[in-house]
């Protein structure tokens, strides 16, 4: 019998580097899931944080009511309701990687929460939806944007793949650690790497970039400790390009960009 391949969970991550949440449903717009990584902590300066520097950020929790309210939680501190930006709100100049994006500071009572959560100065930023941040034409179209991803809209990853990981690693790590929006089954580990040009739910997509991994791979979401190197160790054993400006980096991943606004839910067929 032919496999076919589904989704088998949607996740967005309004907050780049805090924690997702999980969705059986999600509309797509220009930018993505909607919602997903729309907000961003900046150091006072504008540059872009991330558990990179900061992997306590894993432990603070988000939830988005019906109206799309952020609200963040940690636990041993009061929930923080995140005020929704306006046109009044100042912008400023943010980098993130090798972007500059024009973005709205939230407010000085967000600021100071998580000032006060991760015991380091920052700004919680927002990109509207007027604000365009194109992705990397080597690899995209003219007029393809994302949000504050670190490069492309959407990051789709398969059971099969953290399966095959998983058989190789003394401890079993979860999805979480890879931070995808579409998991999918269905399919061989790695099948993910030959998706160039397909659909879900009527919306045509393009599978444009393998996803090459970081250190972020190796914090344990639910304690934010970072304790060894796995499971990015492993994944250089197996992983590694030894191509051209891809050498020494490790993929697990396939980058996503979507044609068109639409509706995913958990079920879809890839087709």
């Amino acid at each position: 019998m032919e496999k076919k391949m589904k989704i088998s969970a949607l996740n967005i991550y309004p907050v780049k580097s805090l924690a997702g949440i999980s969705l059986q449903t999600s509309e797509l717009d220009s930018m993505g899931l909607k919602y997903d990584r729309r907000w961003m902590l900046v150091s006072p300066e504008g540059k872009f944080l991330s558990q990179r520097q900061i992997s306590k950020m894993a432990l603070i929790k988000t939830k988005l009511d019906k109206e799309g309210q952020l609200t963040l939680s940690m636990q041993g501190k009061p929930d923080h309701s995140v005020p929704c930006v306006t046109e009044s709100n100042v912008s400023m100049p943010v980098t993130i990687w090798d972007d500059v994006v024009q973005a709205k500071r939230v407010g000085d009572e967000s600021d100071t929460w998580l000032s006060d959560v991760l015991d380091t100065s920052c700004h919680l930023v927002y990109i509207s939806e007027d604000e365009i941040r194109q992705c990397d034409l080597d690899y995209a179209k003219q007029g393809d944007r994302t949000g504050f991803s670190d490069g492309f809209p959407i990051l789709l990853l398969s059971e099969a793949s953290l399966a095959d990981l998983n058989d190789r690693l003394d401890e079993p790590v979860t999805m979480q650690r890879f931070r995808p929006n579409i998991v999918v089954s269905g399919c061989d580990a790695f099948a993910e790497d030959q998706l160039k040009s397909f659909s879900i739910s009527d919306v045509v997509m393009r599978g444009v970039k393998l996803c090459s991994r970081c250190v972020i791979t190796t914090v344990d979401p639910e304690t934010g400790v970072r304790f060894n190197m796995q499971p990015l160790a492993t994944l250089m054993k197996y992983r590694k390009s030894k191509a051209g400006n891809n050498s020494n980096k490790v993929f697990f991943g396939m980058n996503v960009i979507h044609e068109s606004s639409g509706r995913l839910k958990v079920g879809d067929t890839i087709l």
